[in-house]
C-alpha cells in the first residue's frame, strides 16, 4: 500500500512542481476529468515556509532483488527527499511537517471524486455525486443567501474554534417549505460549496420527511392496552415501521422497528456526533409545525431556513439562468403577479422554451399567462 504520508507530500508539491520542475508527471484524477502533475525523477523543487528555505526532491530505489510480480513499479520504492539548513530542524521537523500533511491532504479532499451515499437498511452503497446546483444559481432571496454561504463558510474553517471551546465540529440546518420550493437543490448547493459528500439516511423504507412518521412528532401518544393493528390501512403500517435507531439501555423488544425520538437526539448530539470530522445535519420538512420541538431546538438544528414560493428576486436569478437576460419590460407585470398570491406555478418550468424558435419574450408570456391562471384558481377556491 502506498504511504499517506507519500500522498500528502505529492499533494502538497503538486503546484510548486508544475511551476518549477522542468519535466512532470502527469496522472488522470479520480474524477477522470483533470490530469495531477508531479515532477519526475532527480526533479528538486523550492518551497518556503517562515521565511525558512526547504528544497525537496524526488528519487527512486529499484529493487535488486528478481520478484515475480507482473507490475514493474512494484519493484520501486519511490520517495521524496528534504533537504533543510540543519539550524531550522526544530521548525521543520514541528510545525513544517504538519503543514504539509494537513495542506496535503486537504488538497486530496478537494480533488477527490465525491460520492452520494444511500443506507438500504442493512449497508451503505454510494453513486458518483454530479448535482449542478450552486449558490451562484440557486433562485432565493439575494440576502438570505448571502447570510447562508456565509455561515457555512465559516463553519467549514471553524476547526479551531469548535476544539477551543470543546465541542463537536458540527451544525444543524433545518430546510422547511412547502413542496417543490427548492430543499433538495439547497442541500445539492451545501455540499458543492464544502465539497463534502452527501449521505442521504431515510428513516423509512417509503417516507422522505421525518414529519410524516407519527413516531417522530410533538404528539406522543400513549398506547392503548388493547391495540390492534389489523384494521389498520397499508399505508398506515408502512408508517409505523422504522429503521432501528435506539439510544442505550432503551428497551425496544415489544418493538424493534421503532425509531424513538430520543435515540435520533442522541445521534445527533450525543458522543457519536462528534466522530468523523466536520458535518452537516440537515433536516428537510413540509410541515415543521408538525415536528417535535426538542428535535429542532437551537443547539440541534442550529439554523432554521425557511423556502417559500418563487417571489421576484428568486424569478430574477431564474431569468438570467435559464434566458440570460436582467431586464425586460414584462418584468413589472410578473413582479405584481407574484406578490398577489402566495402560491405560484413552476416558474422554472416556464421559462424553459417550448419550441426551438421560442425566444425571450415568448417565454415570459407564458409564465405571465400561467401566472394569471393560478391566481384565478385561487380566488375560485
Amino acid at each position: 500500500m502506498r504511504s499517506e504520508a507519500y500522498i500528502a507530500i505529492e499533494n502538497y508539491l503538486s503546484t510548486n512542481s508544475s511551476k518549477q520542475a522542468k519535466r512532470l508527471k502527469a496522472d488522470m484524477m479520480q474524477n477522470n476529468q483533470n490530469l495531477a502533475l508531479s515532477m519526475d525523477e532527480h526533479e528538486e523543487v523550492a518551497d518556503e515556509y517562515k521565511r525558512v528555505k526547504i528544497w525537496w526532491a524526488f528519487g527512486k530505489n529499484v529493487s535488486k532483488t528478481p520478484t515475480f510480480s507482473f507490475n514493474p513499479v512494484a519493484d520501486e520504492k519511490r520517495y521524496y527527499k528534504l533537504t533543510f539548513h540543519k539550524k531550522n530542524r526544530d521548525l521543520i521537523m514541528g510545525d513544517y511537517l504538519n503543514y504539509v500533511l494537513k495542506e496535503g491532504n486537504a488538497i486530496k479532499i478537494r480533488n477527490r471524486q465525491r460520492k452520494l451515499y444511500i443506507n438500504n437498511g442493512a449497508k451503505w452503497s454510494h453513486v458518483v455525486f454530479e448535482h449542478p446546483a450552486t449558490f451562484e444559481t440557486l433562485a432565493m432571496d439575494p440576502h438570505k443567501k448571502n447570510e447562508i454561504v456565509e455561515d457555512l463558510m465559516t463553519f467549514s474553517k471553524g476547526e479551531e474554534f469548535y476544539e477551543r471551546i470543546g465541542r463537536a465540529w458540527k451544525r444543524g440546518y433545518l430546510l422547511y417549505g412547502p413542496p417543490g420550493t427548492g430543499k433538495s437543490t439547497m442541500i445539492a448547493a451545501m455540499a458543492n460549496l464544502l465539497k463534502y459528500d452527501i449521505y442521504d439516511l431515510e428513516l423509512t423504507a417509503v417516507i422522505e420527511d421525518i414529519d410524516c412518521s407519527r413516531d417522530l412528532t410533538g404528539k406522543r401518544k400513549k398506547k392503548q392496552d388493547n391495540s390492534d393493528d389489523s384494521n389498520m390501512t397499508d399505508e398506515e403500517k408502512k408508517n409505523s415501521t422504522m429503521n432501528m435507531l435506539a439510544s442505550e439501555g432503551q428497551d425496544t423488544s415489544s418493538n424493534p422497528s421503532k425509531v424513538t425520538l430520543s435515540g435520533l437526539q442522541n445521534f445527533i448530539d450525543g458522543l457519536w456526533s462528534a466522530c468523523g470530522g466536520e458535518r452537516l445535519i440537515v433536516f428537510t420538512t413540509n410541515h415543521v409545525d408538525k415536528l417535535d420541538p426538542a428535535l429542532i431546538q437551537r443547539g440541534r438544528m442550529d439554523k432554521h431556513v425557511e423556502l417559500s414560493y418563487c417571489g421576484f428576486e428568486a424569478f430574477k436569478i431564474l431569468a438570467r439562468n435559464y434566458l440570460k437576460i436582467d431586464s425586460h419590460p414584462l418584468y413589472p407585470k410578473i413582479q405584481k403577479l407574484l406578490s398577489e398570491k402566495n402560491i405560484t406555478p413552476d416558474v422554472a418550468e416556464n421559462l424553459k422554451p417550448k419550441t426551438a424558435s421560442a425566444d425571450v419574450s415568448t417565454s415570459l408570456q407564458d409564465l405571465v399567462l400561467a401566472l394569471k391562471l393560478v391566481n384565478q384558481e385561487v380566488e375560485q377556491k
